[in-house]
């Protein structure tokens, strides 16, 4: 029944109703001979409601078989008979089956009719919930779709763009497909690459505002550091100085334990921990740019970020690396470096919390191209300058530059290197600077005794230098032995010092003192000595002034001492190392100019006295017993000079001018018998000499309490030559001149031609044995033979 329902249903439409009918027939016609169940045919006519057609092709086909029938019974009548008999049986049951066909058809109508009519209504009812379940479903995705529309439109508007950038690729892998509406999904493909074409404009002009941001942000950002750096560097300074007075404390008081308390940084460097992260003093805002990574990646475009950073970078770098002609370097120099520490400062947190933005190996290549530029900078800027404390500023800032990008791993020998490589220069300009620093200095000092009313400036000039002689507080007004050129060069040396120590420290090099010390030593014997040798020769015009001059020398004596020392300090070396390696006192030809020139100014005071030699009578009859005018104006000079000089010179200066002086004074005694002017004398004026000698000698004696009784001596020791020619002249056994021993022991300073030419003036009628020397023509006795051959004697070693 299925297939003969389904061939039915494949059956071509005829042109008309007779075709059908025909076509009916003949299959209904078909199934009777085949034996086949007519049942589809009845329930077929019945469906359609045509009951009638199928009774009509049954009586057609009865019809056409009639004539078979008539055949059939002709030929086999009693079969003929029977079956028809059949037929009849057969065509009152059909009508019975009609009827019953009938009536089942009208049953079943009315039933079926109410079913079928509510089976229509059930279809088109689960047919309603259907497409209304689909659209509830479209309009649910639709909902969701458009909810995300929404969050991303507001985190659009809220520059949310990873949030925007997320809820645009759901909205791709979730709704793109799903889309019921071919006009919302034709609006998504248009619209979700012109959102990410947005994002990535916004995010890269963001980005580009922060490029120029950063610039400002790094110069910032390098000052700060640097200014850490050399507050660091300050308070290591003063707990030196600490130090340093802590240990001349213990120095000075060996006995006494001196405790210091040691500072310690609280924070290392001022915000930036040991591993050079930043605690909040260096803060600076790298959202921005983790930003636009960030987003690069997620757009897919992280490589191209990442060349676009590095490129940009880069550029501003050489930017940064361009030094203004219109600014002097000096002026521009810390904006110069600080700028460039920024950058690397930056680009070493970029490294670290970037997350692969940039390499180690890019930086480092950006490191070497910063650092061989600024090498070349140094090089031209330092190979201009001509001022020693312009370089000295910029050393400053370059070494802390150093400290500062060191504690960020970033190496900086090149840099120490080209600071290293200028130091003989520095000193130069350094040394040409002090030279007119001093020459100024001391062409302002009125070599007079410089007075000070307070403590304080007792401080300044004095203790400062430690050029005291004493711990003991003097009471003020004060009047300090020396002038104001003394504290003048002393504050010139110690800055030279101060400014030597502070080129060579943080520069690389630890034990420097030797450098220090070396150019400490030129500034000394070259320029400070031989201002002072020039002023000595030329500026010098009275006593006053040369004793002034000595005064201040010994003064510079305890000064150099004290600038050794504090070279030895601040380098860091300790005192008993620097004071093993000391040297002889560096301005010793100043200092004996000095001297030089003060007694030979004296030599001149003394010989106005000496002049009173010219008064003596060298034939007196009587001898003097209380000395010729001459010594006691000698003498009454040589006092007031050892009362006024013993206020400001120095002890052993002094003894040395008194030597001096008396050797001189001597001298020109011996010189005076040497003299034409004397043409003879006898022996009362020998005495007279004799005497004149004691009074010297006795002034001599008299300086003990002053100097000491080893100094006393070597001051009479300095009336030898005249004191031995007195005694040879008054000697019992001149011929005693001759014996070697004797001549070294009591006649060494005597020259025997002195000796013979001053005996020759002998003139003398007394018994002494000297009494006939340089007689002519007289009688000879026998002394007078003994000492005519002494005398021929002494004339054949000459």
């Amino acid at each position: 029944m299925n297939t003969s329902k389904m061939r039915r249903k494949v059956v071509p439409a005829v042109e008309n109703g007779d075709s059908a009918d025909k076509l009916d027939q003949l299959l209904l016609s078909a199934a009777i001979c085949n034996g086949e169940d007519v049942g589809p045919f009845v329930r077929k006519a019945f469906a359609s409601g045509k009951p009638e057609t199928v009774l009509h092709h049954l009586r057609h086909f009865t019809r056409s078989k009639e004539s078979e029938i008539e055949d059939v019974c002709r030929a086999h009548y009693e079969d003929f008979i029977t079956a028809v008999d059949d037929l009849r049986s057969l065509l009152s049951d059909v009508d019975s089956l009609k009827s019953s066909l009938s009536n089942s058809n009208t049953q079943l109508q009315s039933v079926a009719v109410p079913l079928l009519t509510t089976l229509d209504s059930f279809v088109e009812a689960r047919n309603k919930c259907k497409n209304i379940t689909l659209a509830i479903q479209s309009l649910r995705t639709c909902v969701n779709l458009i909810e995300l529309c929404s969050r991303a439109n507001r985190h659009l508007s809220e520059n949310h763009f990873y949030m925007a950038l997320k809820c645009v690729d759901s909205i791709e892998s979730e709704f793109m497909n799903k889309t019921p509406s071919s006009t919302l999904r034709r609006m998504l493909e248009k619209q979700i690459p012109e959102i990410r074409s947005h994002i990535e404009r916004k995010i890269n002009k963001e980005f580009g505002d922060w490029l120029v941001e950063i610039r400002v942000v790094s110069r910032n950002l390098g000052q700060l550091a640097i200014g850490q750096a050399s507050a660091s560097r300050q308070r290591e300074e003063e707990l030196r100085i600490k130090q340093r007075q802590a240990e001349e404390q213990s120095r000075l008081s060996l006995r006494d334990c001196v405790y210091a308390l040691e500072e310690e940084d609280d924070d290392g460097f001022n915000g930036i921990s040991d591993d050079g992260k930043d605690n909040g003093m260096l803060g600076f805002d790298l959202t921005p740019l983790y930003r636009a990574y960030h987003i690069n990646q997620t757009l897919g475009l992280e490589d191209r970020f990442k060349q676009y950073y590095f490129e940009n970078r880069k550029l501003q770098l050489t930017s940064d690396f361009q030094v203004s002609s219109m600014t002097p370097f000096l002026e521009s120099h810390q904006t110069f470096f600080a700028q460039i520490a920024g950058f690397f400062i930056v680009e070493d947190r970029v490294l670290r919390t970037g997350g692969g933005l940039v390499s180690k190996m890019e930086v480092e290549n950006l490191w070497d191209t910063a650092m061989s530029k600024m090498c070349s900078v140094l090089e031209d800027q330092f190979s201009r300058m001509q001022t020693a404390n312009h370089l000295l500023l910029i050393k400053d800032y370059v070494s802390l530059l150093g400290v500062t990008l060191r504690r960020y791993g970033y190496p900086v020998e090149a840099l120490l290197d080209v600071l290293s490589k200028h130091r003989d220069k520095y000193h130069e300009l350094l040394l040409s600077d002090c030279r007119k620093q001093i020459t100024e200095a001391l062409a302002a000092d009125k070599f007079e005794q410089m007075y000070m009313k307070k403590e304080y400036e007792y401080s300044m000039n004095v203790l400062s230098f430690q050029l005291q002689t004493s711990n003991i507080m003097p009471a003020f007004p004060y009047v300090a032995p020396f002038s104001c050129k003394v504290p003048d060069c002393c504050r010139i040396v110690r800055s030279f010092i101060e400014d030597s120590v502070s080129f060579m420290s943080h520069g690389g090099q630890l034990d420097f003192y030797d450098v220090v010390k070396k150019y400490l030593d030129r500034l000394l014997t070259e320029v400070l000595d031989g201002a002072l040798l020039k002023l000595i020769n030329t500026s010098i015009g009275g006593v006053t002034q040369a004793m002034q001059m000595a005064a201040n020398m010994a003064v510079f004596e305890r000064a150099c001492d004290f600038f050794f020392r504090h070279a030895a300090q601040l380098s860091g070396i300790p005192l008993r190392m620097a004071e093993r390696g000391r040297r002889l006192f560096p301005l010793t030809k100043a200092r004996d100019a000095a001297e030089e020139m003060l007694s030979s100014l004296l030599k001149q005071k003394v010989d106005g006295f000496l002049l009173l030699i010219e008064n003596v009578n060298w034939m007196v009859d009587d001898p003097l017993q209380g000395g010729n005018e001459y010594v006691h104006e000698v003498i009454i000079f040589l006092e007031t000079l050892v009362s006024t000089a013993q206020q400001i010179l120095p002890v052993q200066v002094l003894k040395r001018v008194l030597q001096d002086v008396l050797f001189h004074i001597s001298e020109m005694i011996v010189g005076a018998l040497l003299g034409e002017s004397v043409k003879r004398f006898n022996m009362n004026a020998i005495m007279g000499l004799d005497v004149d000698i004691r009074m010297l000698e006795s002034f001599a004696e008299n300086q003990a309490p002053l100097l000491s009784e080893a100094d006393a001596s070597q001051l009479k020791a300095a009336l030898a030559e005249s004191r031995q020619l007195v005694n040879l002249f008054l000697s019992n056994h001149p011929e005693n001149f001759l014996n070697p021993v004797i001549r070294e022991r009591s006649y060494n300073a005597l020259d025997y031609r002195k000796v013979v030419t001053i005996s020759e003036k002998m003139r003398d009628q007394s018994d002494r044995l000297f009494g006939s020397f340089g007689t002519r023509g007289s009688k000879q006795n026998t002394k007078k033979k003994s000492l005519d051959a002494l005398i021929k004697r002494l004339k054949d070693v000459n």
